[in-house]
């Protein structure tokens, strides 16, 4: 398990606390449409004020290149955030000098404030020790609640956790939990799913996971480029026939290693890709020459089910075919459906994340069944590459 400071460790009361959060949300007319983030930050806001501190929210919006820009300022979302915390929150027109001290001195015991987007200020993204010092010297002890945001050495994920005491936040602590119990010490047999529509984007990715998997499932586009390297002709799929040798090297660690690379057997094929377009399912060795793949076949679906019952433990990054569009999400759905109810029977633990993956999983209704499913985008994918992330690090290095 990786080491590093929890809530539990800090003593926080009548303390100043900058606590780092992911508030990047959707924004609609001016309102937050979407508050899962504020949501999920909320446990380790609430622990805080619990205690009798003061909390500062960090945070970032958009990409306002280094600069103020009034249509991505946080105060619109000072509003969310008081609904969901139950209590009123104050905001600060800046995230650092005057107005931050004015609001944070301002703060009783207890008491929340949002700091304006870090991002307003160059010092954020190029973790300028200057910036991460002003930050700093609003508080007394610094918590990341923000793994998104973890791969990224800025100064409020990096720079100020080296200058204060630092822990992790509850969000960061249940994903930096389960991402260990996924993949560092998982219970085996573990098994992979790895879809997407290309492997350029997940070459590194895929050479970490055959390392570490007992099984590795390949799904979506990206299985077509696979399926082609080993001989099967994809009609006008979605392929890159130039990775051709890439694949196969991938197929080569993956047999020296002792992991077993599934790819699809059947397929859906259709000459569209469009809603309720005509399709038939056919065997990979089969494909007509003027059709594409759009999903894995039944056959590969109901295989996969079965053999995800001898597993322990499940990664899942990508879709398995093109969801967005009935009826090309049915492999997706079903193999998701299997893998929430091996779950619910408390026989597999299953994390997923990246991208698609989340929207997939809501679309075949399992997101709350899943035993963890990450919304942290590329922080979640460069964990699985086997990457350092640097606000990991920090809180390790802590």
């Amino acid at each position: 398990m990786p080491k590093f400071k929890t809530l539990d460790d800090l003593d926080v009361a009548g303390k100043t606390v900058l606590v780092r959060v992911d508030f990047n949300v959707p924004m609609a007319e001016g309102k937050v449409s979407d508050a899962t983030r504020i949501e999920r930050a909320a446990p380790t806001i609430r622990d805080l004020t619990a205690k009798g501190a003061k909390v500062l929210l960090l945070s970032h919006f958009g990409r306002p290149k280094g600069k103020p820009n009034p249509e991505m300022s946080l105060k619109p979302l000072v509003t969310a955030v008081s609904q969901v915390l139950g209590q009123e929150v104050a905001f600060a027109e800046d995230c650092i000098g005057a107005p931050a001290e004015a609001v944070a001195k301002g703060l009783k015991d207890g008491g929340v404030a949002l700091l304006e987007n870090l991002r307003f200020h160059g010092g954020e993204e190029a973790n300028d020790p200057d910036f991460a010092k002003a930050l700093a010297a609003l508080g007394d002890a610094y918590v990341s609640d923000a793994f998104s945001a973890a791969h990224r050495a800025h100064a409020s994920t990096e720079g100020v956790a080296r200058l204060l005491p630092a822990a992790a936040g509850r969000l960061m602590q249940a994903e930096l939990e389960h991402l260990a119990a996924a993949l560092e010490k998982p219970k085996r047999p573990v098994a992979a799913i790895v879809g997407g529509a290309k492997i350029s984007t997940k070459l590194d990715l895929l050479g970490n996971l055959v390392a570490k998997v007992d099984m590795l499932v390949i799904g979506g586009g990206m299985a077509n480029t696979f399926l082609n390297a080993v001989g099967v002709d994809v009609g006008k799929s979605l392929c890159e026939h130039d990775l051709a040798e890439t694949a196969k090297e991938i197929l080569g660690k993956a047999k020296a290693a002792g992991c077993d690379v599934v790819l699809p057997t059947d397929a859906v094929v259709a000459s569209e890709f469009k809603a309720g377009a005509a399709n038939e399912t056919v065997s990979v060795k089969a494909v007509p020459s003027d059709k594409m793949i759009l999903d894995c076949g039944p056959a590969t679906a109901e295989h996969l089910a079965r053999r995800l019952t001898d597993c322990a433990t499940l990664v899942w990054n990508g879709p398995l075919g093109a969801f967005e569009i009935p009826p090309f999400d049915a492999a997706t759905n079903s193999v998701a459906q299997a893998a929430a109810q091996l779950t619910r029977d408390g026989k597999l633990l299953t994390v997923a994340g990246g991208g698609d993956t989340v929207a997939a999983l809501a679309h075949a209704g399992v997101i709350d069944d899943f035993s963890y499913v990450s919304t942290a985008g590329g922080a979640f994918l460069e964990w699985l590459e086997g990457k350092t992330l640097p606000g990991v690090k920090v809180l390790e290095d802590a």
